[in-house]
This record gives C-alpha cells, structure tokens and sequence, in this order.
C-alpha cells in the first residue's frame, strides 16, 4: 500500500478506514455496515430462514414478557429503558407493549449508531405506541457510555440486544462491560443477549446465508467508501467469506480479492494493493455458554441475576446487576 499526497483526516470514518486498509492484515469494522442501504439488508437477513438469532431472542420476548418487565422494576418506582443499538424495534415493542399494558412508569431511549435507525424508530413508535415516551439518540456504544450516568437520575435499565456483544473478542467485551458497569448507579440493571454454542454448521449457515443476503451486507461497507470517500472498488472482485471455530466460539466474515488489484480512495489520496485471496477481516460473532457469561460478568464487576432461554436453548437474554 502505497499513500498520495497526505490530507487531513476528518471524521472517524476515514480515520478507521484508512487505518484498517493500511494495515496487515487488512480490516475494516462492522459498524459501518449500516446506512439506510445496510439496515435494509439487515432487515432481510433477519427474516432469512438460516438467520435463528432474531426468531429466538423474539421467542424469549414472547415467552418471557411478563417475567422480564417485572424483573426491570418490580416495585414500579420508574425508570429509563435505555438501549444500545436499537435497530428497527421490533424484539423490543413486545416488552414495550407489556410495559404500557402493566403501567409502568418508563422512557424509552433508543441509541444506535445509523440516524436511520434511530429516526425510523421514532417516527414508527409515535405512530405505533404514541404512549410511550421516546427519546432517541444517535452515537457508538462507547461514546454514549460516557453520558449514561447523566442522562437521568432515575434506575436505568440497558438493553444489549441481538447479540451485539458478539461483535467483540472477549477482551474488548470485558472493557466493554467494564464501562457499562461504571455507567451504572446501584439499583440499575443490564439485560443482554448472548448468543449460545450450537452446532458448528448451524452458525456457518446463519452469517452465509445461500440467497447472498449476507454477502451484500458485507460488501456494503465497499460501497459506502466508494460513495462517501470516492472509492473505486469493484465489488465483483470481492467474495464473502465465513469461518466458525467451535473451541474458541468465533465466528469470523471477511472480503476476499479474488485478483491482483489496486484501489483508489481519492478522499484519502489512498491506494491500496490487494494480492490474489487478500482479506479484508469485517466482522467477529462470539458465540457463548453460561461459564463464559459469568466469567465476564465477573471480570468486568457485574453478576448474573437470571436469565432467560428461548426453547432449543440456541439463545439466552441475561439479567445482570452491579456486583457487590
């Protein structure tokens, strides 16, 4: 890889852009897999038969409702229902519906990194639920736990759905918990999804889907730097790629160069050279069981409360509370 003439880089898009490409190996972060074009094709994996991950945790939610809702507040004093990476809502509307049914005293803030999102969300649960009290806000994870504890006085309860953890190898997921729990003030709560080892082949299929879904949504992080930083990437010559280790519980998505090739990023006076079978590393899925869950719980100052499964136990939402 060989730089043009050095800009300034600006925003936290082409700074980990230009990071990731000009490293060894090559990456790039799932996160920018979302604009208006990502979430659609999110929205299509999640209804793909392969894809079990959204049909369990909403499983859950169905079977669980009740139980849940009383477990974020059984003594209905109020409280924040704050969610990372919010997506479309769906999973989350069957507790908020329980939540307005029950009484509770609840706002609800939607938090998600595509404005998209966060927008439709809203424009959807006012016209949906207009008794629910939304109050979206757009940022990372890790931006917007910096503010958590000032957001409100009142006993928060963070939702981690869809197994978004999973994008995190464990010591980043421990650094990750870590931060939530010093967001926290005692009394507030975490529920979160984790996803549960399961038959290798089972995994493979969900983040390889054969109608090519999946694969779309990989690549669309090359469209959006072909777009937004005037890129010239050749889509046709990137294959996704998927592999699972069970002994480690990951499962890891790559772009693969199918050619010697040579990209130009003119927003970055960037060219990058890609070798024939080059990777672009895109996105990690950490797959878990309960021995894991407890022990970054633990290594990050939380515990486990209970937890929640759905009926083949592919999938478990955790109750987690400030360790004492």
């Amino acid at each position: 890889m060989n730089s043009k003439e050095q800009k300034v880089i600006i925003s936290t898009f082409e700074k980990e852009v230009c990071e990731g490409l000009t490293a060894f190996p090559k990456y790039l972060s799932s996160k920018y897999f979302y604009d208006e074009v990502g979430d659609g094709l999110f929205q299509q994996i999640m209804a793909l038969p392969e894809y079990y991950l959204t049909r369990a945790e909403y499983e859950i939610f169905e079977k669980h409702k009740l139980a849940i809702t009383q477990s974020f507040d059984a003594n209905k004093e109020g409280f924040d229902l704050i969610e990372l990476g919010a997506g479309d809502g769906k999973k989350t509307k069957v507790l908020l519906k329980e939540l307005l049914n029950q009484d509770y005293d609840f706002v609800y803030k939607p938090i998600d990194i595509s404005e998209n999102a966060v927008d439709g969300l809203i424009n959807n649960l006012n016209h949906e639920m207009p008794k629910v009290t939304v109050e979206g806000q757009i940022g990372e994870y890790f931006e917007v736990l910096d503010r958590l504890k000032h957001i409100s006085d009142r006993k928060k309860v963070i939702m981690v759905l869809g197994s978004n953890i999973g994008n995190l190898l464990h010591p980043r997921a421990i650094q990750f918990l870590k931060k939530l729990c010093n967001a926290m003030n005692p009394g507030d709560l975490v529920f979160m999804g984790f996803d549960q080892k399961k038959h290798p082949q089972k995994v493979l299929d969900a983040y390889n889907d054969k109608s090519g879904v999946t694969a779309a949504f990989n690549k669309n992080i090359l469209t959006r730097i072909n777009k937004e930083l005037n890129g010239n990437f050749d889509l046709n010559k990137f294959m996704h790629w998927e592999t699972y280790d069970p002994e480690n519980g990951t499962a890891r998505s790559y772009l693969i160069s199918t050619e010697k090739q040579t990209v130009d990023i003119d927003d970055l006076s960037l060219e990058v050279h890609f070798e024939v079978w080059e990777s672009i590393h895109t996105e990690i899925s950490q797959k878990y069981d309960d021995d894991i869950v407890k022990w970054l719980a633990e290594e990050s100052g939380l515990e486990i409360v209970k937890s929640f499964s759905d009926s083949n136990n592919d999938y478990k939402d955790y109750l987690l509370k400030k360790a004492k």
